[in-house]
């Protein structure tokens, strides 16, 4: 923009969306299963941890019982720490990433999310001061 109201690009090279330890955009052909989460204006995930295997493709199926948006990220702590900051710098920047869903109030959404090795991935909702208050959850892949 030339106009000089060009806010700051949001890089989000730094989460990595390949064949990573926290996973990678699924096949939606390649469901398992699909795990339902309810997320709300407790700054809580129900259910906030459950398992899967390796290799599993997961479709995630969220609703918003609040009455403000909460978003899914998915990623390593370091990761959503780093976004969860940028986010605080920049509270209406709007973003479109494979790992992350934004969810309206009253609303459903979906994500589609393969999990190739064993380990902890978390994930958390990274509006500003949202992941703070505890609104964060944790996959146990084993």
């Amino acid at each position: 923009m030339k106009d000089g109201t060009m806010m700051q690009g949001h890089d989000m090279s730094s989460m990595n969306h390949g064949d990573s330890a926290v996973g990678q955009p699924g096949d939606a052909a390649k469901v398992t299963r699909t795990i339902e989460l309810v997320m709300d204006d407790t700054m809580r995930f129900s259910p906030s941890q459950f398992n899967v295997k390796p290799g599993e493709t997961v479709r995630f199926f969220m609703k918003n019982n609040g009455k403000i948006p909460h978003e899914m990220v998915i990623g390593s702590v370091a990761e959503l720490k780093e976004h969860a900051a940028m986010m605080q710098k920049m509270p209406g920047m709007k973003h479109a990433e494979p790992n992350m869903i934004t969810v309206n109030p009253g609303q459903k959404g979906g994500l589609v999310w393969q999990f190739p090795q064993a380990g902890t991935v978390d994930f958390a909702c990274l509006l500003p001061g949202h992941m703070e208050a505890g609104m964060i959850g944790k996959v146990k892949v084993g």
